[in-house]
C-alpha cells in the first residue's frame, strides 16, 4: 500500500516537473531571460518545488511587465493626442523586454519635455496674441482664433502645425499693429506740422493731444478727423500757411548750405499769388529738402560742426588782439588760450576728415558736394585766406596808427598815459603841492619834465622854446604891483601840469613865468 502511494506521488511529481519545465521554458522565452538551470543533484520533490517557485516568479514578472506596458501605452496615447504625434511602435501582444521598457520610458520622458516646451510657447504666444487683438480692437473671427483665445489651454492641440499657425497669426497681428502705429505716428506728425503752420495756440493743442494717444482704431479715427479739420483750416488760411512753409524752407536752405543762386532757383518762394497750386509747390519743395537733408545729414552736420568751430576760433582770435583781456580775473585768459590752442589743432583734423568723407560721397553720387555754392575745401581755403588778409590789414592799420601817433608826439609832445591802476602808488595829497619849492620850479627849463616829485610828467606848450645860447633868460616877478592883462595871463598859463592824474595850471606856481 505504501509502495503504491509512493509510486503515485512520484508519477505526479514527474508530471508536475515536466509541466513546470515546459512553462518555464516558454516564460523565459517571452521574458527574454536565460533558461532556468537545475542546481546539482536534488531530489524529485525538491526539484519540483524549485521549478514551481521559478514558474510563479516568471509569471509574476510577465504580469508586471504587461501591466507596465499597458500604463506606458496609455501615457503615450495621451501625450500623442496632445502633441498630435504618432504612437510609440511596440508590440502590445508580446511581453516587452527590460530594454524595450527602458526605451519606452525614455520616449515618454522626451514627449513630456516636448509638451512642456510647446505649452510654454503656446501660453506666451496666446498672451501676445490677446494683447495685439486688444490693441487692434480685433474680435476672434475664425475657429482657430476662438480655440486659441476662448478655449481651455489644456484642450489645445500642441502640434507643430498649430504652433506654426500661432506664430503666423501673431506675426500678422503684429504687422497690423505696426502699420497702425506707423499710420498714427504719421498722422501725429502731420498734425504737428499743420499746428505749426497754422499757429494753433498751445491750449488747443494740449486739449486735442489728450484724446489722440495710442494706436487703436479709435485713436486713428480721431487723428484722421483732426487732420481733415486742419486741412480745411489750411485752405482757409492759404497765405499764412505758405509763409510758415517759407520759413521752414529757409531753415532747410541754411541747413543744406544753399547758395543764393540755388535759393533763387525756386521761383515760387518769391511769388505773391497765394493759391492752392503755390501751396502744393511749396509742399513739394519742403519734402524734397527734407529728403535731401536726411540723405546727407552726416555731411551737413560735419560741415555745421566745422562752421561752429570756425566761428569760435575767430572769436578767440579777436579776443587775443584785445588789450583789455589782460585785466581779466579768475583765469579766463588762460582758459581762452587753451581753447584757442585746442581749436588750432582740431580744425585741420576736422577738415581732413570732412575732405575724405566728401570725396567718398562724390565718388558714390558722381557729383560735387557744394557748400554755399562752392566746393567745401575751396570754401574752407577761402575762409582761411580771408582770415589771413584780415589779420594783415589789422596789422597794417595798427602800424599806420602808431606811426601817425609818433609823428604827432614828435611835433606836439606826447600825451600823458598814466595807467589808472597805478595812480594809487603815489598819494595824491593837495598839501604836498602847496609845499612845493618855487625856487626848484623856477630853475627848470621850459621843456623839462618834473618826474621825481610828482610821479608824472610836466608838459609845456610847444610855442615856448629856449632862447639861443648866450641869450639871457628874462624872469619877470609876478609880485609886482602892476597887473597883467587877463588875455595875456590866460595865454601864458595855458599849459597844465599832471600830478598823479590831476592837472595843475602854471598860475599855481607864482615863481614860474616864461
Amino acid at each position: 500500500m505504501m509502495i503504491a502511494e509512493e509510486e503515485s506521488l512520484k508519477e505526479r511529481l514527474i508530471k508536475s516537473i515536466a509541466i513546470c519545465q515546459k512553462e518555464l521554458t516558454t516564460l523565459c522565452s517571452e521574458l527574454h531571460v536565460e533558461p532556468f538551470q537545475e542546481e546539482g543533484d536534488t531530489t524529485i520533490l525538491q526539484l519540483e518545488k524549485d521549478l514551481r517557485t521559478q514558474v510563479e516568479l516568471m509569471r509574476k514578472q510577465k504580469k508586471e511587465r504587461k501591466q507596465e506596458l499597458k500604463l506606458l501605452q496609455e501615457q503615450d496615447q495621451e501625450l500623442c493626442e496632445v502633441l498630435c504625434m504618432p504612437h510609440y511602435d511596440i508590440d502590445s501582444t508580446s511581453v516587452p523586454s527590460l530594454d524595450e521598457l527602458n526605451r519606452f520610458r525614455q520616449h515618454l520622458a522626451t514627449l513630456r519635455e516636448t509638451k512642456a516646451s510647446r505649452h510654454e510657447d503656446f501660453v506666451n504666444l496666446k498672451r501676445q496674441i490677446i494683447l495685439c487683438m486688444e490693441e487692434l480692437d480685433h474680435t476672434p473671427d475664425t475657429s482657430f482664433e476662438r480655440d486659441v483665445v476662448c478655449e481651455d489651454e489644456d484642450a489645445f492641440c500642441l502640434s507643430l502645425e498649430n504652433v506654426a499657425t500661432l506664430q503666423k497669426l501673431l506675426r500678422q497681428l503684429e504687422m497690423r499693429k505696426s502699420q497702425n502705429e506707423a499710420v498714427c505716428e504719421g498722422l501725429r506728425a502731420q498734425i504737428r506740422e499743420l499746428w505749426d503752420r497754422l499757429q494753433i495756440p498751445e491750449e488747443e493743442r494740449e486739449a486735442v493731444a489728450m484724446s489722440m494717444t495710442g494706436s487703436k482704431p479709435k485713436a486713428r479715427k480721431a487723428l484722421q478727423l483732426e487732420v481733415d479739420r486742419l486741412e480745411e483750416l489750411k485752405m482757409q488760411n492759404m497765405k499764412k500757411v505758405i509763409e510758415a512753409i517759407r520759413v521752414e524752407v529757409a531753415q532747410y536752405w541754411d541747413k543744406c548750405f544753399y547758395s543764393q543762386e540755388q535759393r533763387q532757383a525756386f521761383a515760387p518762394y518769391y511769388a505773391e499769388d497765394f493759391t492752392e497750386n503755390l501751396l502744393q509747390l511749396h509742399d513739394a519743395e519742403i519734402l524734397r529738402l527734407k529728403n535731401y537733408y536726411a540723405l546727407h545729414k552726416e555731411l551737413f552736420e560735419g560741415v555745421q560742426k566745422w562752421e561752429e568751430s570756425w566761428r569760435l576760433f575767430l572769436d578767440f582770435e579777436r579776443k587775443a588782439s584785445d588789450p583789455s583781456r589782460f585785466t581779466n580775473r579768475g583765469g579766463n585768459l588762460l582758459k581762452e588760450e587753451k581753447q584757442r590752442a585746442k581749436l588750432q589743432k582740431t580744425l585741420p583734423k576736422l577738415e581732413e576728415e570732412l575732405k575724405a568723407r566728401i570725396e567718398m560721397w562724390e565718388q558714390e553720387q558722381s557729383k560735387e558736394f557744394m557748400v554755399n555754392g562752392q566746393k567745401f575745401m575751396e570754401y574752407v581755403t577761402e575762409q582761411w585766406e580771408t582770415h589771413r588778409l584780415d589779420k594783415e590789414r589789422a596789422k597794417q592799420e595798427r602800424q599806420l596808427k602808431n606811426k601817425k601817433q609818433m609823428e604827432t608826439e614828435m611835433l606836439y609832445g606826447s600825451t600823458p598815459r598814466t595807467p589808472s591802476k597805478r595812480r594809487g602808488l603815489v598819494p595824491n595829497t593837495p598839501g604836498k603841492v602847496r609845499k612845493l619849492n618855487t625856487t626848484t620850479m623856477s630853475s627848470a627849463t621850459a621843456n623839462s619834465s618834473i618826474r621825481p616829485v610828482f610821479g608824472g610828467t610836466l608838459y609845456h606848450s610847444p610855442v615856448s622854446r629856449l632862447p639861443p645860447s648866450g641869450t639871457k633868460v628874462i624872469v619877470t616877478s609876478t609880485c609886482s604891483g602892476k597887473k597883467t592883462p587877463r588875455a595875456n595871463r590866460h595865454g601864458a598859463n595855458k599849459e597844465n601840469l599832471e600830478l598823479s592824474g590831476s592837472f595843475l595850471s602854471a598860475r599855481t606856481f607864482k615863481g614860474l613865468q616864461i
